[in-house]
């Protein structure tokens, strides 16, 4: 890889790791608002969440059909948290990486010179 490419590279990376520091300040910003609060974390990660288990163990909602459907609303749950928590982990990750990247980045442009 010649020096233009990496570059090129370096600046890439660090366009991606301000993305992710730009997106894991969001989540740290709704997570701090009180609508996100009470809708997403006590409404749907703990109260939804804790209905649909309730409704699992239902004697009318047996089914197969029902239960799958359950099952897969219970798994939607579980699917949001996750990405919320990557979202935080990648953040995480990029805060870490991303003065080594424009370090990198001015040696690269050192180089040319």
């Amino acid at each position: 890889m010649n020096l233009d490419e990496q570059i090129e590279a370096v600046e890439l990376s660090i366009t991606q790791a301000e993305m992710h520091i730009s997106n894991m300040k969001s989540m740290e910003q709704l997570t701090k608002n009180p609508a996100f609060i009470s809708i997403i974390i006590e409404g749907y990660f703990k109260e939804e969440a804790s209905r649909l288990v309730l409704l699992k163990a239902d004697p009318s909602m047996q089914g197969d059909e029902e239960q799958v459907q359950i099952t897969k609303s219970i798994d939607s749950i579980g699917y949001l948290r996750l990405h919320f928590n990557t979202i935080m982990q990648f953040g995480k990750m990029a805060t870490k990486a991303l003065e080594d990247h424009k370090e990198t980045h001015s040696e690269l442009l050192e180089g040319i010179e």
